[in-house]
């Protein structure tokens, strides 16, 4: 071998060395997606927060799923690590029973909303303020209290209420949407209707609406806990530490809540929020997570 070959191989080895370790080192570069599972109930308040987290982590190059189902599968779900997250747990009273049979396997990292409450709640033009008033009003009410899924604890409670008050009603079972439907269709016609009714919920925005007083404070104060499965603060520390941050007040949940409704794309309304509200969001990340 002449010596120009020599050197014309000895160059191609360089380099097709030099490549190769420029596509290693740009491999090793290459982080793999972290993946992240959240479930969330079909309320309004969970499609919010929930979505919010995945606009938020998606454009920060996470892999999120998010998947709604009912709170009492939710719970025992993250109890087995079949899945990660729950950003809407009403913690401690309203999911008391859920806790008690799941905790002991599920970790809390903080408060999406630190002022839950619960009760029923009429229209402000209604001329009866406590519970204790419902009696005198059953005709006009039709006897009924229009709740949601047998599944939430805010029915439990209202079963527990409608005891303890000695009230001549019944709760109807049905579903956030049905009873929204109620709510509006009684409201538009300023006719007398009871709910069962939370905050944060989107209504407190769009109606003049009150809680009824509860003399004997059966319906219990929360907060919107987030919970995730044991480990997954070893798996997943700068995650973790962002939900340990994420809060919303009730104006920006209501405003968050209110883009989300308006549309028909729950993802594409969060996003819209997250890229008009980038200096709450920012309060939330880790230093790993700040560009």
């Amino acid at each position: 071998m002449s010596l120009r070959t020599f050197m014309v191989v000895l160059v191609g080895i360089a380099v097709l060395g030099t490549t190769a370790c420029k596509q290693e080192a740009k491999k090793g570069d290459k982080k793999e997606k972290e993946q992240v599972e959240i479930l969330y109930p079909n309320w309004a308040e969970g499609i919010a927060f929930t979505n919010l987290a995945q606009a938020i982590l998606q454009d920060k190059g996470y892999d999120i799923k998010i998947t709604p189902l009912e709170p009492g599968p939710i719970y025992a779900a993250i109890a087995k690590g079949d899945a990660d997250l729950m950003l809407d747990a009403w913690l401690p009273f309203t999911h008391e029973d859920y806790w008690e049979e799941y905790g002991d396997d599920i970790d809390s990292l903080g408060a999406s909303f630190d002022n839950g409450t619960t009760g029923l709640v009429v229209p402000d033009y209604v001329d009866f303020e406590s519970i204790e008033d419902l009696n005198d009003h059953v005709d006009e009410l039709d006897g009924k209290i229009i709740g949601i899924g047998s599944g939430a604890g805010i029915h439990r409670n209202t079963e527990k209420v409608i005891e303890e008050y000695d009230l001549d009603f019944q709760q109807v079972t049905s579903s956030e949407s049905a009873m929204m439907a109620s709510l509006k269709r009684n409201y538009d016609k300023e006719e007398p209707v009871v709910i069962t009714g939370w905050k944060p919920h989107q209504k407190w925005a769009d109606y003049d609406l009150k809680y009824l007083d509860d003399p004997k404070d059966l319906y219990p104060k929360d907060v919107c806990a987030i919970i995730a499965r044991k480990g997954f603060r070893d798996d997943h520390p700068v995650l973790a530490e962002f939900f340990t941050n994420f809060s919303l007040n009730e104006d920006q949940l209501y405003e968050l809540m209110e883009v989300i409704d308006k549309s028909d794309d729950e993802l594409e309304a969060a996003k819209g929020w997250y890229e008009n509200n980038k200096e709450v969001v920012e309060e939330w990340y880790p230093e790993e997570m700040k560009e």
